[in-house]
């Protein structure tokens, strides 16, 4: 071989080696570029669930990750009705999303039902071993974890004697075709029957017999007890016309449902509960951790709200004692 040719050969070879080389680096700055999609699948709209998906994305920023650069969101929301959730589940599982948020107990038990690969962080869940989304609230094993809506029931019954130590009986209205209330309902009538409570079951499994349910109430239930109940939450503007006319004071949930016509309430922000749900996420993007190995997460600082304006409304003095410590909602 020529000194010419060896040159030639020596030059493709340097230019091989370059364009691999560049091939290479273009692979490894795409791959470092991929934007992670999480689909958010919303059970139905309404003050805590929306809060909670905002304090979700709020989390993520304010971790550092950059909206359509280091993760995109295809936000879907089932309008309340199961069978959108399983439509919607099938598509994010159809559609490879790197992780789901699934917000409420119907919304994650539809997730669940699609897949055991794709991790689901669930939020708004009140007690998700209950549920059979993990195996443990403490350790998930599972490609499910999150965090617990679970709030202070038995407080929240204490609360309801303290503002009335009158009240004699107590409807607990919830929707007994969602577990998430079922739990809750359990827990209400335990503390109740403590507080020689007699408890009253307004149960509802569609959101049109709320209407019909509460007005049987009238004349029977001294106080509602309306808990961190979906459908419920979603009908707080029936529940509370109906309520006020007959003198039934509500104990509620949750803030929002004070917003919406309720009396008092121990209640955790879901706002909160969003970010709390978003450090797994982070730990999920950046570390790759596995689902399986976390907990559930809780929120263990709890507010005490009033509603003054539906006080008044109802000629219902609320203890000193209280007022100075509430966060009043007017």
């Amino acid at each position: 071989m020529t000194k010419k040719a060896s040159r030639s050969l020596f030059a493709a070879l340097i230019i091989c080696v370059a364009i691999i080389f560049t091939a290479c680096v273009g692979s490894n700055d795409s791959k470092q570029q991929e934007v992670f999609k999480i689909g958010v699948l919303q059970l139905v709209t309404h003050d805590a669930l929306d809060a909670s998906y905002q304090g979700f994305v709020d989390g993520l920023e304010a971790a550092g990750l950059v909206k359509d650069k280091d993760f995109t969101i295809d936000y879907q929301n089932a309008q309340g009705e199961k069978s959108n959730c399983q439509t919607i589940a099938a598509k994010f599982v159809n559609d490879k999303v790197d992780l789901v948020l699934a917000i409420a107990t119907p919304a994650a038990q539809a997730m669940a039902s699609e897949t055991t690969t794709i991790p689901i962080l669930v939020t708004a869940v009140t007690d998700p071993a209950d549920s059979k989304l993990v195996l443990s609230n403490k350790k998930s094993g599972t490609n499910i974890a999150g965090t617990s809506d679970l709030t202070p029931v038995a407080e929240q019954m204490q609360l309801l004697k303290d503002i009335l130590p009158e009240a004699k009986s107590v409807a607990v209205l919830y929707n007994s075709s969602e577990s998430n209330s079922v739990f809750q309902m359990n827990l209400a009538k335990e503390a109740a029957l403590k507080l020689d409570l007699v408890v009253l079951d307004a149960s509802v499994s569609l959101s049109s017999e709320i209407q019909s349910v509460v007005e049987s109430l009238v004349g029977k239930a001294d106080v509602i007890y309306a808990p961190t109940d979906n459908m419920v939450a979603s009908g707080m503007a029936t529940v509370s016309l109906i309520a006020d006319e007959a003198g039934i004071p509500i104990i509620a949930g949750e803030e929002g449902m004070l917003k919406n016509g309720g009396l008092a309430t121990y209640g955790i922000s879901y706002y909160e509960l969003g970010k709390l749900t978003s450090t797994q996420a982070v730990d999920i993007i950046r570390n790759n951790v596995d689902p399986a190995d976390m907990p559930i997460l809780y929120l263990n600082n709890y507010e005490l709200l009033v509603n003054k304006s539906v006080a008044n409304k109802l000629g219902i003095t609320i203890p000193d004692d209280l007022l100075k410590k509430a966060r009043i909602i007017e």
